[in-house]
């Protein structure tokens, strides 16, 4: 299951990447105001950090397709043609996602509550699905279940496209899909960071030391022996 961090401030994102194993960046417009500045020099900057190999994800924020393919295109001639293309799935959307995917465009549809609306994007040609899963639950349907049935769909009809699930509030969800077999998810920080921390782990390494440095003398490590 690849990792991506939803994230647009570069501190934060070398922070995590630095511990974490991950695969990638996704933004949105909120996420781009929420860290401020042009955000297309915020953009390069995180492109301009990120591993080779490593997706970037950005959202045209246009209101018909014709406007979204434009936009697309100047995202791609600042950031690379490897730049993933995040679409919401209106129906301008849909038409947009058509026009890129003549195109040979990486795009992300997003903007997902239905799985029939993730059908339907992968259908036009979508490679990544983004059901956003913590506000399907706030909505009194199951976001979970909701990417499980994406993910489903895209194997009985053999669409070649993935979930790329998002919006979690706690890691229990991530665990659940990870599970399942869910291709990728996409996390805020403080998410990805919930993803190892237990209390039972922090006891542990605090008795192993204070029993280690009462054998060895404070401070000492296997490195000074």
């Amino acid at each position: 299951m690849l990792l991506l961090i939803d994230d647009a401030n570069l501190e934060t994102i070398k922070r995590i990447y630095e511990n974490y194993p991950c695969d990638g960046v996704t933004t949105n417009p909120s996420i781009l105001k929420k860290q401020g500045g042009n955000p297309i020099e915020v953009l390069k900057a995180i492109r301009e950090f990120l591993p080779g190999g490593a997706q970037l994800h950005a959202q045209v924020v246009s209101l018909t397709a014709q406007k979204m393919v434009d936009e697309a295109h100047h995202i791609i001639k600042v950031l690379g043609k490897d730049t993933f293309i995040k679409v919401p799935v209106t129906s301008e959307g849909i038409k947009a996602i058509k026009l890129l995917h003549k195109e040979n465009v990486n795009i992300t549809a997003t903007a997902i509550y239905t799985s029939m609306q993730a059908f339907i994007a992968a259908k036009a040609g979508a490679r990544y699905t983004a059901p956003y899963v913590n506000r399907i639950d706030n909505m009194g349907a199951d976001g979970v279940q909701v990417a499980k049935d994406i993910h489903d769909m895209f194997k009985v009809n053999n669409l070649n496209s993935d979930v790329l699930a998002a919006s979690f509030k706690n890691s229990q969800q991530i665990l659940n899909l990870c599970k399942y077999g869910i291709g990728s998810v996409t996390a805020a920080p403080d998410v990805i960071e919930g993803l190892i921390k237990h209390e039972a782990t922090i006891s542990a390494v605090a008795v192993f030391t204070k029993d280690f440095y009462s054998l060895v003398g404070e401070g000492n490590t296997m490195e000074n022996l």
